[in-house]
């Protein structure tokens, strides 16, 4: 997992250690036993040029693009890293730690730009019922993340309503349907090609007589570029105001999930991301370009099949699996 980002990251780690050893031991002492010269070496201090990091901050930038990062993602953490790195003082011995550290603060600072919050509690302290808008492209897992939901909901004690606002698809209905049905849950449905809007306002309403605490909506996702969706995506939310607008992501779609959560935000706002099959993402680039492109958080990540594999995201732990 993620194995592309760990291997270009241990590469300009190395590459930036070897050249500080370079110019380290431009003036050896003379006379000195081999023992001696090391540890004079790793006693000095040295302060990194531009020079000194120029081939390996272009070689890391186009790492990072190969691995499913964003031009302007990758721009902002190489800016950064230069920042942190380039005229600072260190010792030797302490580089790695130097370097490892500005990593660890420039991807932690992007993964945190949107700021972090629990779901969990927000439900638990909002108005009933809390209703949550699913956003994202056919095919991204959206349905199956919504299931997956609703599991964590029922395992926090919490109840909830499936509301099947994809009415474009008959297919899409079936499938939540089958889902409420595994999982014990009420699902709110219409026919195919009915009013999104009506069907969710529906389940709302629901939800609000019966006591019910969240309100899961799926919405149809035929393509994000489609006007008449986006149109459809608006009513949606000028109807029923969702407490929640939640993008979903395939991390294996790399750039395009990244162009997808643009649209979705620029054309009727998200308010927070769940990544789905981030266990199979090799790359792992995705989740960087969007939080960074959209600085909305991501709260949870699909990590495999089954209804109890939707995890919350926790930007340190993605970190340490890349550094």
């Amino acid at each position: 997992m993620f194995d592309a980002l760990k291997k270009r990251f241990a590469s300009f780690i190395g590459r930036t250690e070897e050249r500080a050893l370079e110019k380290a031991c431009e003036k050896p002492e003379p006379k000195l036993s081999v023992k001696t010269k090391v540890k004079t070496i790793f006693s000095k201090d040295i302060r990194l040029s531009e020079d000194d990091l120029e081939d390996s901050l272009s070689e890391l930038h186009l790492s990072l693009m190969q691995s499913d990062v964003g031009v302007e993602a990758a721009d902002y953490f190489i800016e950064d890293i230069r920042n942190k790195l380039v005229g600072v003082e260190v010792n030797v011995s302490e580089l790695h730690l130097k370097i490892l550290g500005s990593l660890k603060e420039t991807l932690l600072t992007t993964l945190n730009a949107g700021g972090s919050f629990d779901v969990m509690e927000k439900i638990k302290k909002g108005e009933k019922p809390y209703v949550m808008l699913f956003l994202g492209v056919n095919g991204t897992g959206k349905t199956t993340t919504i299931a997956k939901f609703a599991h964590t909901l029922k395992e926090n004690g919490l109840s909830c309503v499936l509301a099947a606002g994809d009415t474009f698809r008959a297919g899409a209905i079936e499938q939540l349907e089958k889902h409420a049905q595994k999982l014990n849950v009420k699902l709110i449905s219409h026919t195919k090609g009915a009013d999104a809007a009506a069907v969710i306002y529906d389940a709302i309403a629901h939800a609000r007589a019966r006591g019910v605490d969240v309100v899961l909506a799926d919405s149809a996702g035929r393509m994000q570029t489609n006007v008449n969706l986006m149109d459809e995506l608006k009513k949606i939310v000028r109807v029923n105001k969702p407490s929640l607008k939640v993008f979903v992501g395939d991390a294996l779609t790399g750039n395009d999930a990244v162009e997808q959560a643009k649209k979705f935000n620029d054309m009727v706002g998200v308010d927070a991301v769940m990544l789905t099959k981030m266990d199979a993402d090799a790359k792992g680039g995705c989740a960087l370009s969007i939080a960074h492109a959209i600085r909305k958080p991501i709260v949870f990540v699909g990590m495999g099949q089954s209804y109890s594999d939707l995890k919350p995201f926790d930007p340190k732990w993605f970190v340490e699996q890349i550094l």
